[in-house]
């Protein structure tokens, strides 16, 4: 049977931010997931689809249902059986192995906390003294990306859950005592339409980036997309074909960017210049500032430089910043308050 290819990732006209707020989390999770909020119909789901579809493809533990990477002894592997074969299950140092793309997991709106979490048996625990875990979704999230449609729709305390286990890269499931931990390192997408109901300010924060799309309005642009589209339905493999290389070519420089991010380095004047704009906007806290820079940090790696710039810093505040400025609400039209973030950035006193 064949399978019908994804829409390529290249090919999507414009939204040049949410492709850009999307490639800066594959290169740095630790920023913390991205929220695309905006209309419907302006590429959003296209988007992450198409991102994970070129990605490299990850090595890991055949069969093994939390996506292990052959690299040691983990605690999950205490409860691996026959079929769940970590290499640090006894007796067996040399796991199968396996080469697959990057997942996309999505989470349903009407999920619950058993499912996105996984379950624990009581009964095995109590009764045996054994561990028995029913891995969730975020466990089959863990090494890809985990997609949240309409994410303002969630009970607000599984989105706790979600950004919690993304900020510390692990998820813990309790039950009458008996407590369980695994891997969690995803890239978390969320999407919204602000028509529907908007996201507490509190939970807003916790999203590392945020993107406001809307649709184009350049009518060259608009054509280009139905055109595009109308090839990509009439003979999807020849499109997708048309777009292989630049597609490829995304792919690599994201690549060289996660081996190059850990190696990029900062300046103080640099770290003042984030600071002092976070203060003159009135950001609460400090993840705004620690946000900006890991972006500006994601940002020079995939130009392919090892030192941060202004102009990365501006283009990352642009995206870390505006669902931070107190009076400006996720309301679909960022245009005021990017350019009050771009002021706070270009005052005299930091123009070289």
């Amino acid at each position: 049977m064949s399978v019908v290819p994804i829409y390529p990732f290249a090919a999507i006209v414009g939204q040049e931010s949410m492709k850009l707020g999307l490639i800066l989390n594959v290169i740095d999770p630790g920023i913390g997931g991205v929220l695309i909020s905006g209309e419907k119909g302006t590429s959003k789901s296209t988007a992450v689809r198409g991102l994970a579809d070129i990605l490299p493809m990850i090595e890991v533990v055949d069969s093994c249902p939390f996506q292990m990477a052959a690299q040691g002894f983990h605690p999950v592997c205490d409860i691996c059986t026959d079929q769940w074969c970590c290499n640090g299950e006894p007796g067996r140092e040399n796991p199968p192995l396996a080469a697959r793309k990057i997942h996309v997991v999505e989470l349903p709106v009407g999920a619950t906390e058993d499912r996105l979490v996984g379950t624990l048996n009581l009964e095995q625990a109590l009764k045996k003294g054994e561990k028995r875990f029913e891995p969730g979704i975020l466990a089959q999230a863990h090494r890809g990306i985990l997609y949240v449609d309409e994410v303002n729709l969630l009970d607000d305390h599984l989105v706790d859950v979600l950004l919690d286990s993304a900020a510390m890269g692990t998820n813990t499931v309790e039950r009458e005592g008996v407590s369980f931990v695994h891997p969690a390192r995803f890239t978390l997408v969320g999407t919204m339409n602000p028509e529907e109901g908007e996201l507490r300010p509190q939970l807003l924060d916790r999203f590392g980036l945020c993107i406001i799309v809307g649709g184009i309005g350049d009518a060259e642009s608009r054509v280009a997309i139905m055109e595009r589209r109308l090839s990509f339905d009439e003979a999807p493999s020849r499109f997708a074909g048309q777009w292989t290389d630049q597609c490829r070519e995304i792919s690599e420089r994201i690549r060289i960017a996660q081996q190059l991010c850990p190696e990029v380095t900062v300046e103080r004047s640099i770290l003042e210049r984030i600071a002092s704009a976070c203060t003159r906007l009135g950001v609460d806290g400090h993840r705004g500032d620690i946000v900006t820079l890991k972006a500006s940090r994601a940002i020079a790696a995939y130009q392919g430089r090892t030192e941060v710039t202004p102009e990365d810093v501006t283009a990352a505040a642009e995206l870390a910043l505006p669902h931070r400025v107190k009076q400006t609400p996720v309301d679909g039209d960022a245009t005021q308050v990017l350019a009050e973030i771009r002021h706070a950035l270009s005052v005299d006193r930091w123009t070289r």
